[in-house]
């Protein structure tokens, strides 16, 4: 594969982009990269899942040029981390064979990615034989994970997310609830109680040995008036549990004769940018040293808040914040070892429209007025609380504004549309085409040789591994002669 001259996207000057050879060229070398690719077939060691709740194809786009232009550049011509990834594929996340909601929320779409079902609104961990709410529905229907997969199979397993760690996405990955909302045992209904159903949070203890947990929530893990380490004066940040129970001084009781690590984190209520990276980085080097691997969900789950209110901005810089740390996660891993996977779990009404110039600020505004002779942005959404109408007119936005609703809503609702998949790493092939987003960890699985499909297992032979021993009680390790290391398990909770 020969092409004439390497080119840069972003060097490309008024004169050289009206060269008609300068796209040829461009074709050339993606061309020259899609010939040259090969499939990897190696047993994945590792698993890095970096999920962006609500992030569509229509805020990646905005993302990637907001990313440029926070580097002073126009923007258009900017890659994104994700970009790079050489198989792309599009999840389904309606429910194509279910007859509930049309369009599903992150908790039905988490059970979907993280435990390869399909399931009804409302609902984490469970079949969509389970009703939302319904505690007595969710008993023998309980579904699990990837992440219980890969503990199962010996490997390390860890969460991080921006949102609480009892919120649907990490929540799906080792609870199993009829009702999203029920973080703790103050919100159980009386059926759910008598029931024997379990709040989300005491669910984080007894379900599966987490080695990372990295998120919020610690308002949802005290008892009832237990004021927050860092809020102290924030009643808000109060405890909530009704049962007594401080949920993180149990997690470090358990881990009692192992290496342990708990900060009361001095971080803002919002986790992003250098912290982000930061986060992702110690959860790596913690799980990373199980000689056997790793599972690892990272979640920006404040992009979908940022949509819910309208407020694009927002959601768009916490996808380039997610994006930064997917490029440091592929800086602390192997490419020939660690299935890299950024997807999202659904969109949201969120569109790129009108003809703005090249260049022009992602967050800004169409040049060309609108019929009634008034600017309109050029991000807006189908619905939420973005619309003003005032005598039947909409606001003139010259001086100040948001990103314009059509529909008038408190918050703003989710997209149905496929949304994208980008895969690098062993077995990154299969993830390319469209799909129900209930393959996601199937596919993860056979490439890692965890769960029921070992046939990939057989037909490679992995290189020689360390053995490892858990001195953890209950641990699915195998117990070999030699113990290595001694594993560092990590909890940090924030309000």
């Amino acid at each position: 594969c020969f092409v004439s001259y390497v080119f840069i996207l972003s060097s490309c000057t008024k004169l050289m982009c009206e060269n008609p050879e300068f796209w040829r060229s461009s074709a050339q070398n993606t061309l020259c990269s899609a010939l040259s690719r090969k499939h990897n077939t190696n047993v994945a060691k590792n698993i890095l899942l970096f999920l962006g709740d609500g992030m569509g194809v229509t805020t990646i786009t905005a993302a990637r040029i907001l990313k440029g232009q926070l580097q002073n550049r126009s923007g258009e011509e900017t890659i994104m981390n994700m970009d790079t990834f050489p198989f792309v594929g599009l999840a389904k996340v309606t429910h194509s064979f279910l007859k509930n909601f049309q369009i599903p929320d992150s908790a039905a779409t988490a059970t979907a990615y993280l435990c390869g079902v399909k399931t009804n609104l409302n609902t984490v961990g469970v079949s969509a034989a389970a009703r939302n709410g319904v505690c007595r529905s969710q008993k023998g229907n309980e579904v699990t994970s990837i992440l219980k997969w890969a503990k199962d199979a010996g490997k390390s397993v860890g969460i991080v997310t921006t949102t609480r760690v009892q919120h649907a996405t990490p929540a799906a990955s080792y609870a199993h609830s009829a009702s999203r909302t029920w973080y703790s045992d103050a919100d159980l209904p009386t059926s759910a109680v008598t029931g024997g159903c379990l709040d989300i949070a005491s669910q984080l203890l007894r379900n599966t040995d987490i080695d990372v947990i990295i998120g919020g929530g610690r308002k949802y893990m005290t008892p009832k008036g237990f004021p927050d380490p860092e809020y102290p004066t924030d009643l808000s940040a109060q405890g909530q549990r009704k049962d007594n129970r401080n949920l993180v001084n149990e997690w470090l009781s358990m881990k009692e004769g192992k290496v342990r690590e708990h900060r009361r984190p001095s971080l803002s209520r919002v986790i992003f940018g250098l912290m982000w990276r930061e986060i992702t980085e110690k959860a790596i080097r913690i799980l990373k040293k199980n000689p056997k691997g790793f599972f690892l969900l990272v979640e920006g789950g404040r992009i979908d808040q940022g949509h819910h209110d309208s407020r694009a901005s927002m959601a768009l810089h916490e996808a380039v914040a997610l994006d930064d740390a997917v490029a440091r996660g592929l800086e602390l891993t192997n490419e020939e070892e660690t299935l890299t996977v950024v997807t999202a779990d659904h969109s949201h009404a969120f569109t790129f429209n009108g003809y703005p110039f090249r260049g022009n600020s992602i967050l800004g505004k169409s040049p060309i007025f609108a019929m009634d002779f008034l600017p309109y942005t050029t991000l807006m959404y189908g619905n939420g609380p973005g619309i003003k109408i005032t005598d039947n007119k909409r606001p003139d936005i010259r001086n100040d504004y948001v990103q314009q609703s059509a529909a008038p809503l408190d918050s703003e609702t989710h997209g149905g549309e496929d949304v994208a998949l980008f895969a690098r790493g062993p077995m990154a092939h299969l993830y390319q085409g469209v799909y129900e987003q209930s393959y996601i960890p199937h596919a993860m699985a056979f490439a890692a040789c965890v769960g029921t499909n070992q046939e990939h297992c057989a037909a490679t032979t992995e290189p020689d591994e360390i053995p490892f021993t858990s001195t953890e009680p209950g641990s699915s390790a195998p117990n070999t002669a030699l113990s290595i290391f001694v594993m560092k398990t990590y909890i940090l909770i924030s309000h």
